[in-house]
């Protein structure tokens, strides 16, 4: 009895179709009693439309399992970036069928709107896909997939429920650094706006003494190996391919704010994963450093080939807290953990020049033994507000007031450069792009 009101009652739907037939079986019905020659009409027209809801009934329900649905996922989506999920339908009916499907989407999505309409022939089968874009990492949950099935007849609706409950973990913007991995690969990075920068000079990392040959540079040569060999010895040297690349990300409430969806801690996060994953291409070691008021994870500078995924699932956890950075704890950090001279790329946010005033001390204490490279965040709200023409008193006043926001933000690139220390202020969409663009500037230069 349960498994027969499942089936009739909760899985059918009555369609438009059958209550425009009813409608019109009514209409006429009452028209009979003034033109009495409409007299049976209603009633054949009535029962004729029983009969061919008890035929479409039969026609969906004569097979235990009419259609088949399964939705194709990846293991992890990528947060902030366009991740395309597929649902596989098959149809095992005898007859051309309509079809409604519903796919119950993660509730941090918010969209009621994932319906898809398509016919399938007999025996047909389709792939139909669509687009997600998460804004927040961490567990998404998909429940069931629901099709609606109408035969030709369109009286009634048949549902059916395939139970595709998963979680699906959502990771660091991992998508683009794929794309990044294969242009730094080709060496076509400049196709994703990232400059071609010259190397300076020759590496000087030592590798061994050997014998001169015809083409060796003469300011090579070791006078003292010379003088003890009896012939031309030089120094042989190698391009340095071991430099430290250190992200420090903040995780403080400075990196809260959001633009375009994603929190700047988010933005700051993507960065890092794409450009440890550049700088790993290129032979050098990665590292990680997260900071707030507390210690956050720290991942010491390897080449291994997991490292990267070891950095993916630290970011993959990481999450803003309320308080203020505490730098005489991120000062201490990289003084025990970075060995040697690094490039640190400290991924923070200054909305105002005594903002930085309070942390330039420790600031120029780690750029004393570390090469460092602050990146702060442009407010793109204020700069377009600045920008744009006032047309009263009020717009008068707020424009004032965004402009001197973003001209603060401009001091603030100045007070670091009159300390020595490297910065870039970017908009939270170009991150990536001119850290990495940074980055290879530095390493053509050899400034670490």
């Amino acid at each position: 009895m349960k498994s027969f009101f499942n089936l009739y009652y909760k899985n059918l739907f009555l369609t438009n179709r059958l209550f425009i037939g009813l409608g019109c079986s009514a209409i006429i019905f009452l028209l009979s009693f003034f033109l009495p020659w409409l007299a049976d009409i209603p009633l054949v027209l009535f029962f004729t439309l029983i009969i061919l809801l008890f035929v479409d009934i039969w026609m969906l329900y004569r097979m235990p399992q009419g259609v088949f649905s399964k939705r194709h996922a990846p293991e992890r989506l990528s947060n902030g970036d366009e991740n395309a999920i597929g649902i596989y339908i098959e149809s095992f009916y005898s007859f051309p069928i309509k079809l409604g499907i519903i796919d119950e989407i993660p509730h941090q999505f918010q969209k009621r709107d994932v319906w898809f309409k398509t016919d399938l022939n007999s025996r047909q089968h389709k792939l139909l896909s669509y687009i997600l874009k998460p804004t927040k990492r961490g567990e998404y949950n998909f429940g069931s997939i629901r099709v609606y099935v109408q035969s030709p007849l369109g009286l009634i609706n048949r549902r059916y429920n395939f139970d595709q409950n998963e979680t699906l973990p959502v990771y660091p913007s991992f998508l683009p650094m794929r794309k990044y991995e294969l242009m730094a690969i080709s060496n076509r990075l400049s196709e994703f706006g990232i400059k071609k920068i010259r190397r300076l000079g020759n590496s000087m990392e030592f590798e061994q003494i050997k014998n001169y040959v015809s083409g060796d540079d003469y300011r090579t040569v070791n006078w003292k190996a010379t003088a003890r060999q009896g012939a031309l010895m030089v120094n042989s040297y190698t391009e340095e391919k071991s430099q430290h690349v250190y992200c420090v990300i903040d995780k403080s409430r400075a990196m809260k704010m959001p633009f375009e969806g994603l929190s700047l801690l988010d933005y700051a996060i993507n960065a890092s994963l794409v450009l440890s994953s550049v700088a790993l291409l290129k032979e050098d070691k990665a590292g990680l450093i997260t900071i707030s008021d507390k210690k956050g994870a720290t991942i010491a500078a390897e080449r291994r080939p997991a490292q990267l995924n070891k950095i993916m699932e630290v970011l993959y956890k990481e999450k803003t807290r309320y308080m203020e950075t505490n730098m005489e704890l991120l000062y201490n950090t990289i003084r025990s953990t970075l060995k040697q001279r690094s490039l640190v790329v400290f991924f923070t946010n200054y909305e105002s020049i005594s903002g930085l005033q309070r942390q330039i001390p420790y600031l120029k204490r780690i750029a004393k033994f570390h090469l460092l490279v602050l990146v702060f965040f442009e407010n793109t709200e204020l700069k377009k507000l600045s920008e744009d023409n006032a047309a009263n008193v009020e717009e008068i006043y707020i424009k004032t007031i965004a402009e001197k926001f973003v001209y603060e933000k401009k001091l603030i690139v100045k007070e670091l450069a009159r300390h020595g220390i490297q910065s870039i202020l970017t908009a939270p969409k170009n991150v990536t792009v001119n850290t990495i663009n940074r980055y290879l500037e530095i390493k053509a230069q050899q400034k670490v």
